[in-house]
């Protein structure tokens, strides 16, 4: 995987990279792929799991990998339990507090789930280091146009009470996606980007179609897919 940090980083790096997007947007795998590619390249990395929902993937799913690449994470203590209770740690204020780590942050899949960022906002706002960046994926029936997109990334921004600071495309297929399907949905996150007056910072690609695609999407970023374990 060797592609994930030596292709370079689309994104403007801040100290502080929060990604936040509808349920099945696929946000946490853009989480973790991010914040490996970061350690790769030799950064400090703390990643943050903030989903209260306890949906089907989480970060946690993905420790082993993590912990390997000397990546700590922070995540509820029922993560990957049959408990959902909306618990977060207190090592969570490690995103705002500790300064010498860069901090990425999955938030939860919908405003509900960003209600969890809110207690966190005042500080990373204060510092004024960070990304928010909207992840969107045009194959997701809640976010399947433009509009309806919006109107998600507008209740996320309520919910988190920050601004979304960019876009990140991550229409996808899941292992199915072809080079056909990244290109189809360029129209849809352009559409998206004029509506809100975001740019567009980085449009997920699976690694094995990078070299098909690279040269119509200047924003590709080469990504693996990371899948629960199965039990």
């Amino acid at each position: 995987m060797e592609t994930l940090f030596t292709k370079g980083f689309p994104i403007n790096m801040k100290r502080i990279t929060i990604f936040a997007g509808h349920y099945g947007s696929g946000k946490t795998n853009i989480a973790v792929n991010y914040a490996l590619a970061m350690a790769r390249d030799g950064k400090k990395v703390t990643i943050a799991d903030l989903d209260i929902v306890n949906p089907y993937y989480r970060t946690k799913d993905s420790s082993e990998i993590l912990a390997e690449n000397g990546i700590e994470l922070i995540s509820s203590p029922y993560a990957n339990t049959n408990v959902d209770v909306p618990a977060l740690p207190a090592e969570a204020y490690k995103v705002t507090d500790d300064k010498s780590a860069y901090a990425i942050i999955d938030v939860g899949g919908d405003d509900r789930g960003a209600l969890a960022m809110g207690r966190y906002a005042p500080k990373i706002l204060e510092e004024n280091d960070f990304e928010m960046l909207a992840v969107i994926n045009r194959y997701r029936p809640l976010t399947k146009d433009a509009k309806s997109t919006l109107e998600v990334m507008r209740e996320i921004e309520a919910a988190c009470k920050m601004p979304f600071t960019g876009i990140v495309n991550n229409s996808n297929l899941g292992a199915l996606t072809t080079r056909e399907d990244i290109l189809s949905s360029l129209d849809y996150a352009n559409e998206v980007s004029r509506l809100s007056g975001l740019p567009i910072v980085m449009t997920s690609v699976l690694s094995s179609l990078y070299d098909e695609v690279k040269g119509d999407v200047p924003s590709a970023f080469p990504m693996e897919i990371y899948v629960k374990a199965k039990i």
